[in-house]
C-alpha cells in the first residue's frame, strides 16, 4: 500500500509561484505513473499534469501549459509541481495520485486511472 504525502502549498499572490512535493512512504516508487490534479470547492477534479514512468511522456492541459512543470525523483520518492504565474482560479486543493497499473510510456489523465491518492494540500492564490 503506497501512502502519499503532498506538502508546499499556502497563499501566494498572483504572479507568484509555489512547488508542490508529494512524498511516497512505500512501494517501489520508478513503478508508477503519477499525477497531480486539484479540486475547488463544488467542483470536480481535474487533471493538472501526469508523467509516465519512463518520464518520457508528460501532459498537461491547456490551462496550466506552459505555467505548470511536473518532474519526478524515483531516488527521493517523490513528485513535484513547479507552478508560475499563478492566478486566483488557481484556488483550489490540490492532490497528488500514483498508479502501477499504466504502460512505462503512458500516464492516464483521468481520477478513475489512479489507485493512490494524497490528503490534498490547499493552494490559495490572492489577487
Amino acid at each position: 500500500q503506497v501512502q502519499l504525502v503532498e506538502s508546499g502549498g499556502g497563499l501566494v499572490q498572483a504572479g507568484g509561484s509555489l512547488r508542490l512535493s508529494c512524498a511516497a512512504s512505500a512501494g517501489t516508487f520508478s513503478s508508477y505513473a503519477l499525477a497531480w490534479f486539484r479540486q475547488a470547492p463544488g467542483k470536480e477534479r481535474n487533471i493538472l499534469a501526469t508523467i509516465s514512468r519512463s518520464e518520457s511522456s508528460r501532459y498537461y492541459p491547456d490551462s496550466v501549459k506552459g505555467r505548470f512543470t511536473i518532474s519526478r525523483d524515483n531516488d527521493k520518492n517523490t513528485v513535484y509541481l513547479q507552478m508560475n504565474s499563478l492566478k486566483p482560479e488557481d484556488t483550489a486543493t490540490y492532490y497528488c495520485a500514483a498508479t502501477p497499473r499504466a504502460t512505462y510510456y503512458y500516464a492516464p489523465t483521468v481520477p478513475s486511472g489512479y489507485d493512490y491518492w494524497g490528503q490534498g494540500t490547499q493552494v490559495t492564490v490572492s489577487s
